[in-house]
């Protein structure tokens, strides 16, 4: 981890890597202000100072890219956040609806060697209980190869491996329809008019709007 950093600083450099993942040509001021949830004249300021400590390629109006070493310091605190939400699901019996905000607070640690220590007692996860995948020590991000759930047709079926948005009201109205990471489901109705499905879990079928499908990332089996 880069030293001197504010959390403040390695949050907007979560944000950006998080909206560069999306569109790496694309990183607008706008952007990281609706993520970050302030204004576009805070976010200049903040590109500024990112961009005087050499963490980001900033120009007016031209986007935004992290550098070499902004790339890392945003990997690791992702790295750091996620492996916190694993510890805290499987060992402090957290929901899933609950892990991110307390991960929040616990991802400014910096102590790579804690860090170490927390991923090997975990048992080296692969993925945190969203989904996302856990970079390793080096930096190195595994995805998954997936669709949403939006893109399969009637008949298909796939396993349930991320999900997009990790609101607390989301992921407890997955709750309530008993789908969770790793659930085998199958398209059996597709409806073209507003792109819903009808879909086939733990033995029942479900309607599904094209809001749940767009937020679901599944594994076609």
């Amino acid at each position: 981890m880069i030293n001197r950093l504010s959390s403040t600083e390695e949050n907007y450099l979560k944000a950006i890597f998080k909206l560069s993942e999306k569109n790496p040509e694309n990183v607008t001021t706008n952007g990281i202000a609706k993520e970050i949830k302030t204004t576009a004249a805070s976010v200049t300021d903040m590109l500024r100072k990112l961009s005087e400590k050499k963490l980001i390629n900033y120009e007016k109006y031209k986007g935004v890219q992290l550098t070499k070493k902004g790339r890392n310091a945003a990997v690791m605190l992702i790295r750091n956040h996620r492996l916190w939400e694993v510890f805290l699901l499987e060992k402090l019996g957290f929901s899933w609806d609950q892990v991110h905000e307390v991960a929040e607070e616990m991802e400014h640690v910096r102590s790579p060697l804690l860090i170490s220590r927390l991923e090997k007692f975990l048992g080296y996860p692969k993925y945190d209980p969203h989904g996302d995948p856990i970079p390793d020590a080096k930096g190195n991000i595994h995805y998954h190869k997936q669709v949403n759930l939006s893109e399969l047709k009637s008949g298909e079926k796939g396993k349930v491996v991320g999900v997009v948005e990790q609101s607390a009201e989301f992921l407890q109205y997955l709750d309530k329809i008993k789908l969770a990471i790793n659930s085998t489901i199958e398209v059996k109705e597709l409806n073209d008019y507003d792109n819903s499905r009808v879909i086939r879990l733990n033995g029942k079928e479900i309607f599904a709007s094209e809001k749940v499908c767009g937020n679901l990332i599944v594994l076609k089996v």
